[in-house]
């Protein structure tokens, strides 16, 4: 079967995913700055979680744009990874309110672990899918980012929850800035042909 559904379906979640996190954002029931001012962590919080569905919007669509037909184990993969994605609502609202806590900011970034190792998984299911010679395979090489992110991912993890909460949300941001750029290994191979 092609890859519209899936890529509907996945769009769609991505979308309820954001307007569940933005819902998140509560008005003060105050005028002044200072009111303003104190949902900092919820909406900083907001901002990386929002950079994050993004990154994986961007790059899921340019993984798909290659991928010319999906199989049962493909979409079980892609429900894989957006479930943990589901999950950033409550991690990202967790760790702005408790205003980046040690145990939500741990958290948050083992859920960032999980997206990413799903991820991961998501491109092998659809590499083995696909084969060796397709163009998926061939666009991803030996994928230096998507084996490091997880790396940073653990070092976050393990700042934040042993050093300072900050350590952890700045591997996270960093990770987030690797991704920050689109990938363009797909679009150097699309162009190419």
């Amino acid at each position: 079967m092609g890859t519209n559904r899936l890529e509907a379906f996945s769009d769609g979640v991505l979308a309820i995913i954001i307007t569940i996190m933005v819902l998140e954002l509560k008005v003060p029931h105050d005028h002044s700055l200072a009111a303003l001012a104190a949902l900092w962590p919820v909406f900083l919080s907001y901002v990386l979680s929002f950079i994050y569905v993004g990154i994986y919007w961007n790059n899921h669509h340019h993984m798909m744009h290659v991928v010319k037909h999906v199989t049962g184990s493909v979409l079980w993969a892609n429900l894989h990874l957006l479930f943990w994605l589901s999950l950033l609502p409550f991690t990202t609202g967790w760790m702005g309110e408790n205003h980046f806590e040690t145990l939500p900011t741990a958290l948050y970034g083992l859920n960032l672990l999980c997206c990413a190792v799903a991820y991961y998984a998501l491109e092998r299911v659809l590499i083995a899918n696909e084969g060796r010679d397709g163009l998926l395979a061939q666009a991803m090489g030996r994928d230096l980012k998507g084996k490091v992110s997880p790396l940073l991912y653990i070092l976050g993890i393990m700042g934040a929850w042993f050093i300072a909460p900050w350590i952890g949300l700045m591997f996270f941001a960093g990770t987030a800035g690797l991704w920050l750029v689109p990938d363009r290994r797909i679009e150097r191979l699309i162009r190419g042909r």
